[in-house]
């Protein structure tokens, strides 16, 4: 009786959503992220999503998408896509509005006033936070942007709990319409051994990696600066002390696109134990495969959705405090150990210990599988409804 109480709740509630970068198909953690969210939260409501051009869609089947915002940079201030929206929202009977991130939170302010839309920001880090941590000056401009924009909003959706506590008291937030909408996993379980064993024979075999060694992986986009500096951690603080242990044997592979040319394709390390994979299409196969992911990140905001998706395929994780937010601990079954920011020397002493004997409990999954994160996002779109209407 419950569930179908809230399907007829759910089937009331027409949702557009603006998604305003390409995410499809998703290559990175972000873009997998609005997919993943989507693609689940799709089936639970009428759910329309407006995007740009540069977006494939095709393989979408569940959620009307129209590719209707440009490429440009400018798009962020086109008025006229006020009027495009607002004639969407009419002809829908659009009942809720969801921005990505606060960019287009004008636009939604306007669409709100003008149309009576319930207007919901889902918020992947606090935007003005990651920008002061990269070093951008404006950084405060943006703070006060993102601040009014989720004051005037009926429902926030934050990335974990401590953004969500970050945005209540800085932003004078009401705490009763404030999510946690943590990014998520797709399976319901771990993968079984057979599938690892076949994953780390495919590594071993193309990497020439021997079967006495231990797999360490690095995953991320290298334009992005959280990820360089920790990119430079493992070159130059962690793999120097793993090098000193001759008893040790291990490879690091270091996956992702857009590294810098200074690097030389990281040829210079190619004797010290590290193999550069570049971007990979798959990078399941890596996870699945591997025996310890390396996450030694110390800024960047949001969470970190390689640490999520590899604790999800049962691959130990070492990560900072720091890179760890929004994961809780006591969920990991002993997968994800967590170091001092900046102790690279207990990080390499952890590194070397670790023995894969554990496995990822069910409690990881009920917390970050998709399906469970859409259900979430579904009543708390409904109750936004509910709330907005009293």
């Amino acid at each position: 009786m419950l569930v179908q109480q809230r399907f007829y709740l759910y089937s009331m509630i027409n949702v557009l959503t603006i998604v305003s970068y390409p995410f499809l198909p998703p290559k990175m953690g972000g873009q997998k992220g609005i997919a993943m969210f989507y693609q689940f939260l799709a089936p639970k409501l009428n759910l329309t999503c407006i995007t740009t051009t540069n977006n494939d869609a095709a393989e979408v089947k569940s959620y009307e998408v129209i590719r209707l915002l440009s490429s440009s940079r400018l798009r962020y201030i086109n008025i006229f896509y006020f009027f495009s929206i607002r004639k969407i929202i009419h002809q829908k009977k659009i009942s809720h509005l969801i921005i990505e991130h606060p960019y287009y939170g004008w636009l939604g302010l306007l669409l709100q006033w003008s149309t009576k839309v319930k207007l919901i920001i889902h918020s992947h880090n606090i935007e003005s936070l990651r920008f002061k941590s990269t070093g951008k000056w404006w950084w405060k401009i943006l703070w006060h942007y993102e601040s009014f924009t989720h004051r005037r909003a009926n429902c926030s959706f934050f990335i974990h709990d401590e953004d969500r506590n970050y945005a209540i008291e800085k932003f004078s937030l009401d705490p009763t319409k404030c999510f946690s909408i943590t990014y998520g996993f797709e399976l319901e379980q771990a993968p079984v051994a057979s599938d690892k064993a076949t994953a780390r024979q495919t590594l071993c075999s193309k990497y020439g990696i021997a079967a006495d060694e231990t797999i360490l992986l690095f995953n991320g986009t290298l334009d992005y600066r959280p990820n360089l500096d920790a990119l430079d951690i493992i070159l130059e603080k962690i793999n120097p002390l793993l090098l000193a242990d001759s008893g040790y044997k291990y490879r690091i592979i270091i996956c992702g696109k857009k590294l810098p040319a200074r690097y030389n394709e990281l040829q210079p390390y190619a004797e010290k134990n590290i193999l550069y994979a570049g971007f990979v299409d798959d990078i399941t196969v890596f996870f699945k495969g591997a025996d310890i992911l390396l996450n030694p990140v110390t800024d960047g905001g949001g969470i970190k959705t390689k640490v999520v998706e590899a604790l999800g395929y049962d691959l130990t994780v070492i990560s900072t405090q720091s890179g760890a937010i929004g994961i809780p601990e006591n969920i990991c079954g002993g997968k994800l150990k967590l170091m001092a920011d900046n102790d690279w020397d207990d990080f390499a002493r952890e590194i070397r210990k670790v023995k894969s004997d554990s496995a990822i409990p069910k409690a990881f999954f009920n917390h970050f599988y998709w399906g469970n994160i859409a259900e979430k996002a579904a009543a708390a779109i409904q109750r936004c409804a509910v709330k907005a209407d009293q």
